[in-house]
C-alpha cells in the first residue's frame, strides 16, 4: 500500500498536480491538506475517474480542509472538532478494517510566539495538547497520523536552529510538545527513520525565496507518524521534492511511504 500526505495549498487551483502526482507515483491513498474548497465544490469526479473510488474530505471556503482518497476501501469514516471549533483540521477512515488513518492540518500559529498575546499562536498549542490527550484516550494500536503539521522539531529539520529558535514553528514550546505528542502516543516518525537526525531534511520552501533549491533554506513541517507496532510493516519513505519546481507549485511537497499490508 502506497500512501501520501501533501499541503497541496488549494485542491482546485492544483488539481493537475494533484493528478499527475498520483498516477505518475501510483499513490493508492493519498491524503491532502489546505485543499481551501466547500464540500460541494471538491473535484470529485475528477478524483473517481482515476481510481479514488473510496473518498472523505470536509472543507470550508479559501482556508483549511482535508481530505483522503484512496483506492482501497475504507470504514468509520469520522472527523474530531479540536479547540471548539469547527475548521475541517482533521478527517479519519479505517483501511482494510484494521488501519486506522488520522490526517491533520494543524494550525500555523500566527507571526509571534507568544501565547498571550497571540490567539493564533495560543490555538496551536492547545490543539496539540488536545491531540495528546485524544490519543491518550484511545486505545487503537494499529495507527496512521499523516499531515501537516505545520512544526519542525528537530534541529536538522530547519535551514539554521539558532535563527528559528524564535520563529514560529521552531520554538521550543513547539517542538518539546510536538516531540512529546509522538512520546506519549507510542509513535515513531517515519522520515526520521530514513534519514538520520544528523542529515537535514525538508519538506517546505518559502514561496518568497524564488532560488528556493540554491538556498535550501526549508523546513520540515509535514509529517508521517504510525505507531510501534505497524512500523515492521514500513518499507520505504521518501519526501518527493520534485513538485516544488513545478509550474504554480504548493509550497509543500509530498511523502511518499510504502507500507506491506
Amino acid at each position: 500500500m502506497r500512501i501520501a500526505t501533501w499541503n497541496i495549498n488549494s485542491v482546485r487551483l492544483r488539481l493537475s498536480q494533484v493528478l499527475r502526482f498520483v498516477k505518475d507515483q501510483n499513490i493508492d491513498v493519498m491524503c491532502l491538506q489546505e485543499t481551501k474548497t466547500p464540500d460541494e465544490f471538491f473535484p470529485y469526479q475528477q478524483f473517481k475517474n482515476i481510481g479514488f473510488t473510496n473518498q472523505y474530505f470536509r472543507g470550508e471556503k479559501s482556508y483549511n480542509g482535508v481530505a483522503i482518497l484512496s483506492k482501497l476501501n475504507f470504514n468509520d469514516a469520522s472527523f474530531i472538532n479540536l479547540c471548539d471549533k469547527n475548521d475541517t483540521r482533521h478527517v479519519s477512515v479505517k483501511l482494510n478494517n484494521k488501519i486506522e488513518l488520522h490526517n491533520f492540518y494543524v494550525p500555523a500559529g500566527g507571526d509571534e510566539p507568544d501565547m498571550s498575546n497571540n490567539v493564533k499562536f495560543e490555538h496551536k498549542i492547545l490543539f496539540l495538547n488536545e491531540m495528546k490527550k485524544y490519543f491518550l484516550n484511545e486505545n487503537k494500536t494499529n495507527k496512521i497520523l499523516v499531515g501537516d503539521l505545520n512544526i519542525a522539531p528537530l534541529e536538522n529539520d530547519v535551514w539554521s536552529h539558532k535563527q528559528l529558535l524564535n520563529v514560529v514553528s521552531h520554538t521550543p514550546i513547539e517542538t518539546t510538545t510536538l516531540l512529546d505528542l509522538i512520546k506519549t502516543g507510542n509513535w515513531i516518525d517515519v522520515m526520521r527513520e530514513f534519514v538520520t537526525h544528523d542529515e537535514k531534511l525538508y519538506s517546505w520552501w518559502s514561496y518568497r525565496n524564488k532560488n528556493w533549491e540554491v538556498s535550501n533554506r526549508g523546513r520540515r513541517l509535514d509529517h508521517f507518524w504510525v505507531s510501534k507496532n505497524l512500523f515492521s510493516l514500513v518499507k520505504s519513505g521518501v519526501i518527493y521534492k520534485k513538485t516544488r519546481s513545478w509550474e504554480k507549485p504548493s509550497d509543500h511537497v509530498p511523502i511518499i511511504v510504502d507500507i506491506d499490508t
